[in-house]
């Protein structure tokens, strides 16, 4: 496997952080990798799956989102929207510089990103989300007793996993602003569905609402005991194999 630092404008023209694994041979389509909220390119489970992906030839991008990891930009003045942005320009940059993404694949809310931001990527094939919730606004649930807070004052600091973050009020009105089953039912993609059924953060029920909107061809993938952020390299390297093998239909 190969893998080199890349970087690239974002929405805002933050300079994006990013890095590209590819197999040692022949890359037979690339994927875009976009993690899960606050989180970043280098969690566990985005290295661990797109270090698997490149043993069945396939090239991975993944990023850290506008004020996230080693990614220029402020993120409390990023929403939903920006990240579509940022996806969206992390697809034009692979286009430009090696070939478009094929392959989309979206960890919690950056599942949410992928099936709104696919509409806007002509050569996207196929669609994978894992622990992804159903509509945007399901975040807002994670800042708790902060939501009068930030209605009441425009913003609020928010632990998430043990780290501060600036909430601001545009994040939530921007977030409730999408209408996620409608881009799901004009999706006109392959997608595939993974999500463990004891996910305590995003629960299972959005994975049905998500697979209910979707048209054919689509599939659906229990991963069992896995937890939502896929800590387990054994839960990642599974997920991996399974997109491989699954998406090889739809990638030519």
């Amino acid at each position: 496997m190969r893998s080199q630092r890349q970087e690239f404008p974002g929405a805002d023209g933050a300079m994006l952080a990013a890095r590209l694994d590819a197999p040692d041979g022949d890359v037979h389509a690339y994927a875009l990798f976009a993690h899960c909220f606050t989180c970043g390119k280098d969690v566990f489970a985005a290295s661990r799956i797109a270090q698997a992906l490149t043993g069945h030839g396939i090239a991975v991008l993944r990023f850290d989102f506008t004020g996230l990891g080693a990614s220029e930009g402020e993120f409390a003045n990023t929403n939903f929207s920006s990240n579509l942005a940022d996806l969206v320009a992390a697809a034009d940059f692979l286009r430009a510089h090696h070939a478009a993404p094929r392959l989309l694949i979206g960890h919690s809310l950056g599942g949410a990103a992928v099936l709104a931001a696919a509409g806007r990527m002509p050569e996207v094939a196929a669609v994978v989300t894992v622990a992804a919730p159903s509509d945007p606004s399901h975040v807002t649930g994670l800042f708790g007793e902060h939501l009068e807070r930030i209605a009441r004052d425009g913003e609020a600091q928010v632990q998430l996993a043990g780290r501060p973050f600036r909430i601001k009020r545009q994040f939530i009105e921007d977030a409730a602003e999408h209408n996620l089953k409608g881009k799901i039912a004009a999706l006109r993609r392959a997608l595939l569905v993974m999500h463990a059924p004891g996910d305590d953060t995003v629960p299972i029920g959005n994975a049905v609402d998500i697979f209910t909107a979707a048209k054919h061809p689509k599939s659906f993938v229990s991963l069992d005991s896995a937890d939502h952020l896929l800590t387990r390299r054994e839960d990642a390297v599974y997920v991996a194999d399974l997109i491989a093998v699954w998406s090889r239909r739809y990638l030519g």
